[in-house]
């Protein structure tokens, strides 16, 4: 299982290394296929423009999830990186789903099994993730994360869905995967 510092690295370090890592919350869940990295000086960053009551969690420690409404709709899950007062967080974009797949299929109610985590607001929709679980530790119930085996192939592009920092290519996948959000 991962502890807390596992995050206490740069956002650039942490985002590659959870390809393949499994996240589950409450018993459901599967393998990480896609993320994506957002840093403080990044413009498409929440914490770009400083710390507010939305945002804090970003700001550290790391190891904690940050849990934010997107458009008012969609519940979206970022686990928090480096080092306190240095807001940087992992968008988790996509996983696999293995563990739970009922209890997802009827969140979603969905029967397919590649759709029901395959963008960020659908794998917290699946994951039954929403603002409760907000500044939360990762490495405590309801979250377990389990390291991966092996080094998977990791495909890397820009980000999804932003209009500032559209030239960084800090989105990254897992190779193959047809559970990615978007190809790459």
């Amino acid at each position: 299982m991962l502890g807390r510092d596992f995050f206490s690295r740069s956002v650039h370090e942490v985002a590659p290394d959870l390809i393949g890592v499994t996240l589950l919350v409450d018993g459901v869940g599967g393998p990480v296929v896609e993320v994506e990295a957002y840093d403080q000086g990044d413009p498409a960053s929440h914490a770009f423009r400083g710390q507010t009551a939305r945002n804090a969690v970003m700001f550290g420690p790391p190891g904690y999830a940050y849990v934010y409404r997107s458009y008012g709709i969609h519940w979206c899950i970022n686990f928090v990186c480096d080092v306190p007062g240095r807001a940087e967080a992992v968008l988790i974009r996509a996983l696999a789903p293995e563990h739970g797949i009922d209890r997802m299929r009827a969140r979603r109610g969905l029967l397919a099994d590649r759709a029901l985590c395959s963008g960020p607001g659908k794998l917290c929709q699946a994951l039954g993730i929403t603002r409760e679980q907000d500044g939360l530790p990762l490495d405590a119930p309801p979250f377990e994360l389990l390291a991966r085996e092996g080094t998977p192939a990791i495909m890397t592009g820009p980000r999804i869905g932003i209009t500032r920092g559209v030239e960084r290519n800090w989105r990254y996948g897992l190779a193959g995967s047809p559970f990615l959000s978007r190809r790459f």
